[in-house]
């Protein structure tokens, strides 16, 4: 497929399922500590993240364009990738200034901040899109500004990527295929 839709890949909450029990690791992930930018204070205790080190197979295994969509940015390539032998995968670069939209953030819900610069990064393209922000108001948002086929698959950040969510992205790909082919 030489025009394969895009995923777009949040870390916390998808790859680190950051929510989950402090004192119990989810079954499958090992522990890292690392410190990205933001972390390098000597006092402050690395970050503690938990990956599965499958999931770096099985998202290559999907037939998507596989692209960063996380706050990690090109950090994203240095701290997470390696652990999951992805291979250095594009980035999407965030506004300097983040509007407050997180419905998590304020008490009246809005569309959440990465939205609007992931549409236009998708500049039309079929996506996926997994996070553990995503709520109806983005998928309203996307219906309204993106042209092409979009799915927005929410991540629940206590259990992270399961196979029933890459089941869900093989599925929705697949569909592309076949409707691209009538």
């Amino acid at each position: 497929m030489p025009d394969r839709p895009l995923l777009l890949i949040d870390v916390d909450g998808p790859l680190n399922p950051y929510a989950a029990k402090a004192h119990r690791r989810p079954e499958g992930y090992t522990t890292h500590r690392m410190r990205p930018t933001g972390w390098e204070q000597p006092y402050q205790k690395p970050l503690r993240v938990w990956l599965n080190h499958d999931h770096g197979r099985l998202l290559t295994a999907l037939p998507y364009t596989l692209v960063w969509a996380t706050t990690w940015a090109h950090e994203a390539n240095e701290w997470i990738g390696p652990h999951l032998g992805l291979p250095e995968l594009p980035v999407i670069t965030w506004p300097e200034q983040k509007p407050a939209s997180s419905p998590y953030w304020k008490s009246e819900p809005r569309v959440f901040w990465k939205t609007a610069t992931i549409v236009e990064y998708a500049a039309g393209r079929p996506f996926a899109w997994i996070d553990d922000d995503i709520t109806d108001l983005d998928r309203e948002y996307v219906t309204a500004h993106h042209q092409g086929p979009a799915l927005l698959h929410h991540i629940d950040p206590r259990l992270g990527l399961l196979p029933a969510d890459l089941d869900t992205l093989a599925t929705w790909a697949t569909s592309l295929d076949t409707e691209g082919a009538r």
